[in-house]
């Protein structure tokens, strides 16, 4: 009886040490499981049959013809790789050469003897002016083979995902020899599920993907193979969830005539409709007892801080302390700043003139001055403190709370897990969890299309904000736009307002000087090769040049803290008319007065960073203006990517644009977007109704058997899903 491979059984089994060897080098596939589960990228079709006399050049063809003649031909006066078979094959209406190189002349040369008969497919070139075929497939006709002609003929050919190692016919080979024996793989889909769905099953649909017939197979394969992706994903995620819930948060409400109530009653304006919505789903999470994981997605300026700040004050009302988490000094000082603007006496607690029900709110950063720090701990350690604000510095051990009960961490795509994580994990019981963006990277996306992410979303701007008109410079065909933009800048410092100017770089960094050394070949190249434009030099240039006479600073990273606060608070002050920064500026920093923005080489940032860029103008009575300058050329994929920019104010459509882009790195691993997705058929764009019935069936499972007692399939598909790292990732959540 011939035996079984489970799909978990190590390679070096079935196709000895060696191969097994160079496919888990080039192409991480150790198991059985691994090498059925690396799907053909595309298939060819050998095509149908063509007569010698009509022959589309740079087509795939199939011909059946006869070898009129064979000859071995030496050159460079070596043997082996120096040979080169040529063989001339006629149907009766022309003529066609057939050329093989090299190791690969002996098995043609002893099969296509003169007089021999075969199909011969491969693709057409022009050598000499003559028609060949370089290396084609082909299979020899002997007897009555008409029947086999069409077969072969019409067959799908499937072309993997290879490497230089390891070619896509190699892998074929490999897949050959495995796929007969999976006749009883142990199915991840329960069978109600897959009966209930009209599903294929397990082997079926594996033969369909690696050796289809049809173009019907195909579908069905991957209909079947995308569930199995789905499910397995969505098992896990269900599983965790399930575990969420056993664990112990404490239940955070307002308290009635407390310090929340009295921030209310002072608020100069109504919250809008969205405000309200989103801040009771947010009440609803923070009082149960299992810990609240929900993401809060707003535009830009739709008032995302408000309802975090409301959050916050809930949670102290109940007794607890909130910590918001920003990415930089700048933005984490600019939170601070606003929040105990907005709160006023409710943000001075213990101090003369604090209102009764005041707490204290404290800024913690890296650069603060000892004496501040250490008092900035000890609020925190007592409770005197019901709210933080800091940058990674809130991480470190020496910071302790009294009662942590709620994290908020602003612009999530700038953290790592393991730095939200270690923030939770300063909770003395697991604190609610609140992640804001405008923006969600294609990972964040992915996960809530997934279900995993509680998503919030806050779509309607404030009353009183303006809309922002984006417009694509196109500096290298057209000179004279840039040129206008400038001009654009002076009309509106001139109408009493302010702009931005963004840089990619610095100024100073010594590396790119090597890099604008490498030659470029077109326009593209052109663009990408010459050093990002920097905040340096551009502001020597406005100053002396086209914003000549006008008030201009500069603002970057590398700038002493206090210096940067100072820009800052000038500009937000009026004294300054254009600020020439990094990205920096790009989250956070809220001058209501800046309308304009331009932002050089647009084309080195990505879709979310140039939507908060943009986000920083338009914040006032004033329409905003964003210019997207760039060099790219008019057909390139960047110049298509800041079409989108500019034709949407969504952040959510743009973040699928870049999804789209980007794909969404591996869903239950670290990396964010591109090569390291954990999805081989499944898209998560156009999928969304498979993931979605998905998690719904897995939840329902979960439910009855959280240990996956009855589906031993399935537990050895997640085994094969979750490796260590992803089991760790999605355990930090």
């Amino acid at each position: 009886m011939e035996r079984v491979p489970a799909l978990d059984e190590p390679l070096k089994k079935s196709l000895g040490p060696a191969t097994a060897k160079v496919m888990a080098e080039a192409l991480d596939l150790h198991t059985v499981g691994d090498l059925l589960h690396h799907y053909p990228r595309r298939y060819a079709e050998r095509g149908e049959l063509t007569t010698l006399s009509d022959l589309p050049l740079d087509e795939h063809v199939t011909v059946v013809a006869q070898v009129a003649d064979a000859r071995v031909l030496t050159f460079n006066g070596s043997k082996g790789r120096g040979q080169r078979l040529e063989v001339t094959i006629t149907d009766g209406s022309g003529r066609l050469q057939l050329v093989f190189f090299g190791k690969g002349v002996h098995k043609p040369h002893k099969d296509l003897l003169p007089g021999t008969r075969a199909m011969f497919a491969g693709k057409v070139s022009l050598f000499n002016r003559r028609l060949q075929l370089a290396h084609p497939s082909y299979e020899l006709l002997r007897g009555d083979r008409e029947e086999a002609v069409d077969v072969w003929a019409g067959a799908l050919i499937p072309i993997y995902p290879a490497t230089t190692k390891l070619e896509s016919w190699k892998i074929a080979k490999a897949v050959d020899a495995v796929l007969p024996g999976v006749t009883d793989a142990a199915d991840p889909l329960p069978d109600a599920l897959r009966e209930g769905r009209g599903l294929a099953e397990l082997p079926d649909a594996l033969r369909m993907i690696h050796r289809p017939r049809t173009k019907a197979d195909i579908a069905a394969a991957r209909e079947r193979l995308k569930w199995d992706e789905a499910f397995v994903l969505q098992v896990a995620l269900a599983r965790r969830r399930h575990a969420d819930t056993q664990l112990p948060a404490v239940p955070r409400k307002p308290a009635p005539g407390g310090i929340l109530d009295a921030f209310d009653a002072k608020l100069p304006f109504t919250l809008t409709d969205g405000q309200l919505k989103v801040s009771k789903e947010i009440f609803d999470d923070l009082a149960t007892d299992h810990p609240m994981h929900r993401l809060l997605q707003g535009e830009v300026g739709s008032g995302k801080t408000m309802v975090a700040l409301r959050a916050m004050l809930a949670v102290v009302d109940s007794g607890g302390q909130a910590a918001m988490l920003a990415p930089t000094e700048v933005l984490a000082q600019q939170h601070h700043r606003s929040v105990t603007e907005m709160m006023g006496e409710l943000a001075e607690g213990g101090m003369l003139g604090g209102a009764d029900r005041a707490t204290k709110v404290v800024l913690l950063t890296g650069s603060m001055g000892a004496a501040a720090r250490r008092q900035a701990l000890l609020d925190l350690v007592t409770g005197e403190a019901g709210i933080v604000i800091g940058t990674h510095a809130l991480i470190e051990d020496k910071v302790k709370f009294h009662d942590l009960g709620l994290v908020v961490v602003d612009e999530q795509h700038r953290f790592g897990v393991e730095q939200r994580d270690a923030l939770r994990g300063k909770g003395k019981q697991p604190p609610h969890l609140l992640v804001m963006t405008a923006t969600p990277i294609p990972r964040t996306v992915a996960m809530t299309v997934f279900g995993d992410l509680e998503t919030s979303v806050l779509d309607q701007l404030p009353a009183g904000r303006s809309p922002i008109a984006s417009h694509v410079v196109p500096a290298a065909d057209k000179p004279h736009f840039l040129a206008r933009a400038w001009e654009r800048v002076r009309e509106e410092v001139e109408n009493g307002h302010q702009a931005y100017v963004v840089c990619p770089r610095i100024g100073d960094e010594e590396d790119q000087k090597k890099k604008a050394g490498s030659k470029a070949k077109s326009a593209e190249d052109e663009a990408e090769k010459r050093p990002p434009l920097a905040v340096l030099d551009v502001a020597e240039k406005l100053r002396t040049g086209p914003l000549a006479g006008l008030r201009i600073a500069v603002l970057h990273g590398r700038m002493h803290p206090d210096d940067k606060d100072d820009v800052m608070r000038r500009f937000a002050a009026g004294d300054l008319d254009v600020l020439v920064a990094t990205t920096v500026i790009e989250v956070g920093v809220n001058v209501p007065n800046a309308t304009a923005m331009v932002i050089t080489d647009a084309d080195r940032f990505g879709v979310s960073q140039l939507h908060q860029l943009r986000g920083r103008v338009g914040r006032g009575s004033a329409p905003g203006l964003c210019l997207l300058v760039t060099e790219m050329p008019e057909a390139s994929p960047a110049r298509q990517r800041l079409g989108a920019v500019a034709s949407t104010l969504d952040g959510f459509e743009l973040s699928r644009i870049d999804l789209e882009q980007r794909r969404e790195g591996d869903v239950l691993g670290q990396a964010q977007s591109g090569v390291r997705s954990s999805l081989r058929v499944l898209t998560v764009i156009d999928d969304e109704e498979v993931i979605a019935a998905a998690r719904e069936e897995a939840t329902a499972l979960v439910l009855t058997d959280p240990d996956l007692a009855t589906q031993p399939g399935l537990r050895t598909a997640l085994d094969a899903l979750l490796d260590k790292d992803r089991e760790e990732y999605l355990e930090k959540g």
